[in-house]
């Protein structure tokens, strides 16, 4: 029961941190930090959750990037053709 309450506490601190975070920052500190999760649940089932969670982490880290960098492009055509919109009229 210990280990849940300092676990949530944890938690709770740690999302509480990534307010002054950019969005970039954000998605990739998310995505580590899930991939690190699941990396050593699937490790301590095959033996290692170090190893497990480290390799997690950078999957993660990766994938949050890779998702940063669409949201980015997304914003962009947004952007552009609202500019293209507004100069039609």
């Amino acid at each position: 029961m210990k280990k849940i309450v300092v676990l949530l506490v944890l938690a709770t601190v740690g999302f509480g941190g990534c307010a002054g975070l950019s969005d970039t920052q954000q998605r990739v500190g998310t995505g580590g930090l899930g991939g690190a999760a699941g990396g050593a649940v699937i490790g301590a089932m095959a033996g290692n959750a170090g190893m497990g969670a480290a390799i997690g982490a950078g999957a993660g880290l990766l994938g949050g990037y890779l998702y940063d960098q669409h949201k980015k492009s997304e914003q962009n055509a947004y952007q552009q053709g609202y500019q293209q919109g507004r100069q039609q009229k």
